[in-house]
């Protein structure tokens, strides 16, 4: 009985213990999954995240409940998820703004856009343009850049997030005009008071600017990223007027670092094929949002470091001083 008795009690063991291991992957998921947002209902990442939670609550068999967590360019929200249980019960949608941009902006972070995250999918793109109000004498680009330099300092653009901010600071570099950022809280908000004439111009996202555009509320200028949109192709991109020029939004999805192998898996596997279905991609499409999932986890990981040097470059280029 000596030896052996302990093999086979270890082997038990071991084997119970696997099994109950694979029986909690297998019940995942066995509750509400929250998908945290990291930006204010009505913004572009919060109707995208929308349309995705829907789908995959259906998918899932569980529900996927959307949780803005807005506030700090997105800090709040990525340093509440960074903390989270790594069960696959919290999960964080997010752009470049929280992994991209906020290693550069800030000269503090509460959590590291690498070491605290476990990659999950790359979602797509969410097209930037630049507005002026739909009133405003400013036709195109060259007029912009004409009316800046006629009038130093005297020009404003919102800025509610990363992209808004160093596309409009990566404009004022290269066509070397004087224009003053005035912050906000949320694209709503900015896209307001651009159409109310509080400022002279806005680098809007699709997803809470399409609307706007479409209604002739406010004057589409130009695209952000060096490809015409497929949502908007009559729009010229600004590499027209500033050669070079060429900047877009990711957006994907992450869970805390350390996330279980079989759930990230999962997960990949399921949003790459809800993003599939066509209806999904008409409804983003309706809302500015062009697909473009990642092919694996490792694929997303990789173009997540590649997008953290591109933003460092972009960010320390247009001289933006860190907060």
């Amino acid at each position: 009985m000596g030896s052996n008795y302990f093999v086979r009690q270890l082997i038990g063991v071991v084997l119970a213990f696997t099994c109950t291991v694979l029986s909690a992957q297998e019940a995942w998921p066995s509750k509400p999954i929250s998908l945290i947002v990291p930006f204010a209902a009505g913004s572009g990442t919060d109707s995208v995240a929308r349309v995705i939670a829907q789908k995959l609550s259906e998918r899932l068999k569980q529900q996927v409940v959307v949780d803005n967590k807005a506030g700090a360019s997105a800090q709040i929200g990525a340093e509440f998820v960074s903390k989270a249980k790594a069960d696959g019960y919290t999960l964080l949608m997010t752009t470049n703004t929280s992994h991209s941009a906020n290693p550069s902006l800030f000269k503090t972070l509460r959590y590291d856009p690498i070491k605290d995250f476990t990659p999950i999918v790359r979602t797509g793109d969410l097209p930037f343009a630049l507005v002026v109000n739909a009133s405003s004498p400013i036709k195109t680009v060259k007029d912009l850049i004409e009316n800046a330099r006629a009038n130093p300092g005297k020009f404003s653009y919102a800025t509610p997030n990363s992209t808004s901010l160093v596309s409009s600071e990566t404009i004022r570099v290269m066509a070397k005009i004087d224009i003053l950022g005035i912050p906000y809280k949320s694209s709503p908000q900015a896209l307001t008071d651009l159409i109310g004439g509080q400022v002279q111009m806005y680098v809007v996202d699709f997803g809470s600017g399409l609307p706007s555009m479409k209604a002739g509320k406010v004057r589409v200028l130009a695209s952000m990223a060096a490809k015409r949109s497929s949502i908007l192709p009559e729009v010229p991109p600004m590499a027209d007027t500033l050669p070079g020029f060429d900047l877009i939004s990711w957006n994907g999805i992450f869970g805390p670092a350390a996330l279980p192998r079989p759930i990230v898996e999962r997960l990949a596997n399921e949003i790459q094929a809800l993003l599939a279905e066509k209806d999904v991609q008409e409804k983003l499409a309706n809302i500015g949002f062009e697909v473009s999932p990642s092919k694996s986890p490792e694929e997303f990981s990789k173009y997540v470091s590649d997008q953290l040097a591109l933003w460092s470059r972009l960010i320390r280029q247009a001289n933006i001083q860190p907060e």
